[in-house]
């Protein structure tokens, strides 16, 4: 009769690829949280409160954030930079066919570097990449960065959009200069959507959220918007992501059907080449508080994409070089729970969501930019306070 018995782990060893499986299996098992003790509750779902203090990206606590933008002699254009002197673990997300970036290799899991200084957003296509030099040099100058022999090397991976010769002159692009002055203006105030920094050259212009979950973690965002695709739901001329808002944040109401009608027709649309130009580029950044390790930092950028996806379309394209890092301020300690991570992972991708919506509302017009979506749907920001 065949021995139906469990083998023993002896007899496996010698049964070649039956080792490999078993120890694959007995390492999922032990890589399980423990069973929880009878009697004891469920652990509480974790759930998304409201938006942070400032609703940006400065709300998560170790992030200082810098603009540095232009609009005058031949400019449109500018850079953000996200400073976290003490080092922050970060991953990034790569979904579009045409990206521009700078140090994102070394930020795959499992590299000698765990974590960043400081990250660049910039515009200024390829040649704004020069912007992390300018942001390495502020950080050299004082002594932030990876110790060396002889000094430190800061750690300050970057992206950059396309808005070349949006201000008139190709030529008038953010250069090593911009990240410098950006990193020198970066403080923990909140962080205003609209044309400032990366946005002042974006199509759509650049947009922050934040988020407080119940278990006192914040995930917040901020992004350049420059899509080939449209943030906006032309059926209804309100944004698609508009379903993700929290406390009322967008205060919008239905537009009147004229101005809808006026808006599908074209009225308002830009004359610097972003609507349907075959270069675009969206990217952005998501953060915690919570401590994640670099290949959870990677995957929280990578689920976060799904908030462009719910809130741009189309999204992704050819000429999209659309780029999301992740960043997370707490240091790991611990493995966290499959419950805490999606709670983390699903609120980043919200959030994202709703910093495009942030960027679409609140940027006016800026010389031949798109015009501000207040200027093009007064109607559906009566309930909106001005100046914003």
């Amino acid at each position: 009769m065949m021995d139906r018995r469990i083998p023993t782990v002896r007899a496996v060893e010698r049964g070649g690829l039956l080792a490999t499986a078993f120890a694959a299996a007995a390492s999922v098992l032990q890589a399980q949280p423990p069973a929880r003790p009878a009697g004891q509750p469920p652990m509480q779902r974790i759930t998304q409160v409201g938006p942070g203090p400032s609703n940006s990206l400065t709300d998560v606590p170790g992030l200082k954030v810098g603009n540095y933008q232009r609009s005058d002699n031949g400019y449109r254009s500018g850079t953000t930079v996200i400073r976290t002197e003490k080092g922050a673990t970060a991953g990034y997300s790569q979904m579009g066919g045409a990206p521009g970036t700078k140090e994102t290799d070394l930020l795959k899991p499992g590299g000698q570097v765990r974590g960043v200084q400081a990250i660049v957003l910039s515009g200024g296509s390829a040649f704004g990449l020069d912007a992390a030099t300018g942001v390495m040099r502020w950080m050299e100058e004082r002594n932030f960065g990876v110790p060396v022999m002889g000094g430190v090397v800061p750690i300050v991976p970057a992206a950059i959009l396309m808005d070349l010769g949006r201000g008139g002159d190709f030529k008038k692009r953010p250069d090593a200069d911009f990240g410098y002055k950006a990193a020198d203006l970066a403080t923990t105030d909140p962080v205003p959507s609209g044309r400032f920094g990366m946005g002042m050259g974006a199509g759509w212009g650049m947009g922050t959220a934040s988020v407080k979950l119940s278990n006192g973690w914040t995930v917040a965002a901020i992004v350049g918007l420059n899509p080939a695709g449209s943030p906006l739901d032309m059926r209804t001329c309100l944004p698609y992501g508009h379903f993700l808002e929290l406390d009322n944040e967008f205060n919008l109401v239905q537009p009147k059907p004229e101005e809808c009608q006026q808006g599908v027709a074209g009225r308002g649309g830009p004359n610097d080449g972003s609507d349907n130009a075959p270069r675009n580029t969206t990217i952005a950044l998501v953060a915690t508080d919570a401590p994640l390790l670099d290949l959870e930092a990677e995957r929280m950028a990578q689920i976060a994409n799904a908030g462009l996806a719910r809130s741009i379309r189309p999204i992704h394209g050819i000429g999209d070089g659309d780029t999301v890092f992740g960043m997370a301020t707490t240091p790991p300690s611990s493995q966290l729970s499959n419950a805490e991570l999606q709670a983390v992972f699903n609120a980043a991708a919200d959030v994202l969501g709703r910093a495009v919506v942030h960027a679409a509302i609140q940027s006016k017009q800026v010389g031949n930019s798109r015009v501000g979506y207040c200027q093009q749907y007064p109607s559906a920001c009566v309930k909106r306070s001005t100046g914003k």
